[in-house]
């Protein structure tokens, strides 16, 4: 389980560039729940699965996640519970390293390194049957460079290599964003596959309205760095593309009489 807890961060706090990116987020991802994050460009999405992955520090607020208090512990000791896919193909693996090789380095996370151990036949068998389920025709190929890999292939295995030893929470940061529409549609098929037979706990930020609708069990719309509006249970279920576009169309004519009364109040005080 995941919970956040009123979390708050400043960037640049007291200059001219400040950014209240998040202002008082609380949320709760009960255990083998699949939250999706939507907001617009700016909303404070990316920055709550940063915050959650412990990229910075918080001004406020606190993370729980599997019965641990990680408010303060470094990103990298987060990551023995945590999951990753970023939005870029090319980030999270070494791309001068084989298929096998990054897979060894995954399996041992956490543990000490050493790839003439990790690299068994035992291993290999099993990677074989894991990378033979994304249907992309890699498992004979498991010797080749991953960077000589496309996108949307190096996506899928990174997808594999962040639930391969099952994590507490999968983070998944717009993974399919690079991608072209195929290669997208491919992904999201294996990433719906593997959330659902592991039963991981995921967050998954998107743009994508269609999803949205399309996957997990509960959606999280956040403006301005806190939370809009939630959907869950019968709610989602029902929930469609144009329920959303209505929601996002409510909100930036909510923005916008904001706006405008906050100019006639400074035209009439001054």
């Amino acid at each position: 389980m995941l919970t956040v807890s009123n979390i708050c961060k400043t960037f640049n706090a007291g200059t001219v560039n400040e950014v209240r990116a998040l202002r008082g987020v609380s949320l709760t991802i009960p255990e083998g729940a699949f939250l999706i994050i939507l907001g617009g460009n700016g909303s404070g999405k990316s920055t709550l699965l940063n915050a959650v992955a412990g990229t910075f520090q918080l001004d406020q607020g606190k993370i729980e996640l599997a019965g641990e208090n990680i408010t303060r512990w470094p990103e990298h000791r987060r990551a023995r519970l945590i999951g990753r896919v970023f939005q870029n193909p090319f980030t999270g693996t070494a791309p001068n390293m084989s298929i096998a090789e990054n897979f060894a380095l995954a399996a041992r996370r956490g543990q000490g390194r050493g790839l003439g151990w990790a690299l068994s036949r035992r291993l290999m068998d099993e990677l074989r049957d894991r990378v033979r389920e994304l249907r992309m025709g890699l498992e004979d190929r498991l010797g080749n460079a991953i960077g000589s890999l496309s996108g949307g292939q190096r996506q899928a295995l990174t997808l594999l290599m962040a639930t391969w030893l099952k994590p507490a929470l999968l983070l998944l940061d717009e993974h399919t964003a690079a991608l072209d529409p195929k290669s997208a549609d491919l992904l999201i098929r294996a990433t719906a596959d593997i959330v659902s037979r592991h039963k991981l706990t995921t967050l998954m930020v998107t743009h994508s309205m269609q999803q949205a609708v399309n996957l997990g069990d509960r959606i999280v719309m956040v403006h301005r760095g806190a939370v809009a509006c939630r959907f869950e249970g019968a709610d989602k279920q029902r929930l469609r593309v144009p329920d959303l576009l209505a929601r996002f169309e409510e909100m930036r004519r909510r923005e916008m009489l904001d706006e405008s009364a906050a100019a006639l109040l400074e035209k009439t005080y001054v």
